[in-house]
């Protein structure tokens, strides 16, 4: 098959499959198959020649949408590249669309999106997670091989577990953000879901790497992440904080990722028990932290330089205030007046300063962890798959769906989901492993050698031809 051919049938199979899941918010027919016309004549040293790929509603890519799921950036085509699709397309990676996502990258559902709510395509009444639902689920529902994703607290990682595929979050400054709309910028990173860890790493080997247009991101050398993807794995040391396996955890995760424990010791890894006594503060530190720099970015969306202006104002505090009142959604608004409240005078030092400490805390506790060990592993989520609609009026249940995978984007360290079995009721579940500080080699290599040698077994109910 052709690259034109196989990029027609991956087009038809995105607009086939995407009235039932709403993964994607724009299909490129028309851009995708001049591309793959335009690859066919690359040389065959292009690392991803006429690899399909979807990318988050909330990475800039040229001359198509970037609306990060929100009414107020509804009609806002991007004029540049982020640095990370630049390089994909230098590689001969080929965009089929732009993908749904949770507005702002705000959720753990995809519920909050504008254009309305992804469905997880192995059970069509259940969230995908968030906010990178859409990313997600065109890679899980075999439409493509791999997607880009954002994360801030979670955001890859979670939904990857949700869908029964894998996810990657880099280490802070591994990926540039240059490109990415930002929501906190100490947090937030790109990130990689792939059908397997082998796709992962490919797409991470392009876009790896220092650039000069993102002053956060680390001149640190890139491996090549294939050559040791297969190694093996005798004599790891993984870590288990036991103690995160308690009250909230449902009982079919629980079994399925202590399984996994005991599978990675059959494969010769050594299990050694390891304490992170602050990662119970996570959530509260991460809510603060996030919310804070998102009240600062978010200041930039007014209604005067780009996208959604209200009409029917008279004077411009009004503009102001109308445009942000309709062009944001109900959650993004809770987030900016949280964050808002935590930096106001009077409440700097009580909450943002001293979220800060103890982020400080849950840094030292992994950097004594990681003294002992090459990864930690914990569940993904505390759950499979929940109902849509079942968390939407419980705000703070669904922060806890990210208790798992805060902590890393706090510390900055990076972590990857791999799919580690099916609930009872046939939802996938996700094993969660975080390494140290440029260990992305690492835990490609420990996900890659348990996916070959424990694959899930299962496809979803909606997927491609």
């Amino acid at each position: 098959m052709s690259i034109r051919e196989n990029i027609e049938k991956t087009i038809n199979n995105a607009e086939k499959l995407n009235g039932e899941l709403n993964s994607f918010l724009s299909i490129e027919r028309e851009y995708a198959l001049n591309r793959a016309s335009e690859v066919e004549n690359l040389s065959d040293d292009a690392s991803l020649k006429g690899f399909a790929i979807a990318i988050k509603d909330n990475i800039c890519t040229k001359d198509m949408q970037t609306t990060c799921g929100s009414h107020i950036l509804h009609n806002y085509k991007a004029h540049y590249d982020a640095t990370a699709v630049r390089r994909l397309k230098d590689a001969g990676a080929i965009i089929v669309g732009k993908a749904n996502m949770d507005e702002f990258a705000m959720g753990s559902s995809n519920e909050s999106s504008a254009f309305g709510n992804v469905k997880n395509p192995w059970d069509l009444e259940r969230v995908p997670g968030g906010s990178s639902g859409g990313s997600a689920v065109a890679v899980a529902s075999g439409v493509v091989r791999a997607s880009l994703g954002s994360e801030t607290g979670g955001s890859v990682r979670q939904p990857a577990s949700l869908c029964g595929i894998t996810g990657l979050k880099p280490t802070y400054g591994r990926i540039s953000r240059f490109g990415l709309v930002a929501f906190a910028s100490s947090l937030d990173n790109i990130g990689i879901f792939g059908q397997t860890s082998e796709d992962v790493a490919k797409v991470l080997g392009v876009i790896a790497g220092r650039d000069r247009n993102d002053s956060t991101s680390a001149d640190v050398a890139v491996p090549d992440y294939l050559a040791t993807i297969s190694d093996d794995i005798k004599g790891k040391r993984i870590g288990v904080p036991r103690a995160l396996f308690g009250e909230g955890l449902e009982t079919d995760v629980r079994e399925a990722v202590e399984n996994s424990i005991e599978n990675y010791r059959k494969l010769g890894a050594e299990i050694v028990d390891v304490e992170l006594p602050h990662a119970k503060y996570g959530i509260a530190v991460y809510y603060i932290i996030a919310t804070a720099e998102a009240s600062s970015n978010l200041a930039r969306f007014d209604g005067v330089r780009y996208g959604f202006r209200a009409e029917g104002s008279h004077e411009l505090r009004e503009m102001y205030r109308k445009t942000r009142e309709e062009g944001f959604g109900a959650e993004v608004k809770r987030r900016i007046m949280l964050g808002t409240y935590v930096l106001s005078s009077g409440y700097y030092d009580a909450y943002y300063s001293k979220a800060q400490k103890v982020r400080a805390l849950v840094k030292r506790d992994y950097q004594t962890a990681f003294e002992q060990c090459d990864a930690i592993l914990t569940p993904t989520s505390p759950s499979v798959a929940f109902k849509i609609g079942e968390k939407s009026d419980d705000p703070l249940a669904m922060y806890l769906s990210d208790i798992y995978t805060v902590s890393a984007n706090l510390v900055g360290v990076p972590g990857i989901s791999v799919p580690c079995g099916l609930s009872g009721e046939g939802l996938p579940i996700g094993l969660q492993l975080v390494g140290n500080f440029w260990s992305e080699a690492t835990l490609l290599n420990l996900g890659n050698v348990y996916e070959k040698e424990f694959p899930l077994g299962a496809k979803p109910k909606v997927f491609a031809d």
